[in-house]
């Protein structure tokens, strides 16, 4: 593992079995161990299931626990009931990620989570909340996640918009996972939906310009940047260092495809080709 570089070490959450992946379960259940044992195991996170898949999974577990994060869209109240029913699984519950519910308030939102007694990460609303919701978490010391893309052109939030939620969080000292839309590690326009896409190496260098007092304006230029080039090589000249203080902020993303950001690193010339020799 000592061939994986700081800005890697568990970058990507494996949500397999959400779209446009959309695995069966009984195939991403396996699909997860096997990315756990391979040479490039230190970038995988745990397998993210929503809370819906819990009853599902007791067939297809081990008396080796599975590492799992837990959708739970409904709000805090399916949080709480998806971590009580995790706990007759031998699963290890990392994390909850919880949707907050149309109304719902930062106040009636902490008020709900303080029943769910794993890490959790919140789904900030994209709308008036937002500034209210982020400071709540960082009061309580919770952790955001938001929303970078997802099967409608809607779902994917401006550079701008972007910029403006990962320089709250940071300024609040809010650490943050992203969901969705991530599929390349550099901006781009999907040839068949025409989506303009985030990068997830953008969005990995936005998080160190906001730590290193960047404004919205600079921060939403990072976010903009499509010269995978000049991209792939600010990655490299992070240093391990400063790459692991942007990642104390920036944790993760999910991505339903392992492989692809693996061999799309390597193939930038920042993860060595021999990590990925093995799942070739």
């Amino acid at each position: 593992m000592s061939d994986l570089p700081a800005f890697a070490r568990g970058l990507c959450d494996d949500a397999s079995v959400f779209p446009p992946g959309l695995a069966p379960l009984a195939d991403a259940v396996p699909a997860h161990r096997r990315h756990r044992a391979a040479p490039y195991a230190a970038l995988v996170g745990p397998l993210v299931l929503p809370a819906t898949a819990l009853d599902q999974l007791y067939p297809l577990v081990t008396s080796d626990p599975l590492d799992l994060s837990v959708t739970a869209p409904n709000g805090p109240a399916q949080a709480a009931k998806a971590v009580a029913a995790a706990a007759d699984l031998p699963v290890d519950v990392h994390a909850v990620e919880v949707a907050v519910p149309t109304g719902m308030t930062a106040a009636d939102l902490l008020c709900g989570l303080e029943r769910v007694h794993v890490p959790v990460f919140v789904e900030v609303p994209r709308d008036e909340r937002r500034p209210a919701i982020i400071e709540a978490l960082a009061d309580a010391g919770h952790r955001a996640k938001f929303r970078t893309g997802g099967v409608h052109a809607n779902l994917y939030p401006e550079p701008d918009e972007l910029a403006a939620a990962v320089r709250a969080a940071v300024r609040a000292g809010v650490p943050f996972k992203a969901t969705a839309g991530l599929h390349h590690p550099v901006r781009n326009t999907d040839p068949e939906t025409g989506f303009h896409q985030h990068g997830f190496l953008n969005l990995l260098l936005a998080t160190d310009a906001a730590m290193h007092g960047a404004g919205t304006a600079e921060i939403s230029a990072v976010l903009a940047d499509r010269d995978a080039p000049s991209i792939a090589a600010r990655v490299a000249g992070l240093g391990d260092a400063r790459a692991s203080f942007a990642r104390s902020r920036f944790l993760s993303f999910g991505t339903c495809s392992i492989t692809d950001p693996l061999t799309e690193l390597a193939a930038l010339g920042l993860l060595p080709t021999s990590l990925i020799k093995e799942d070739a």
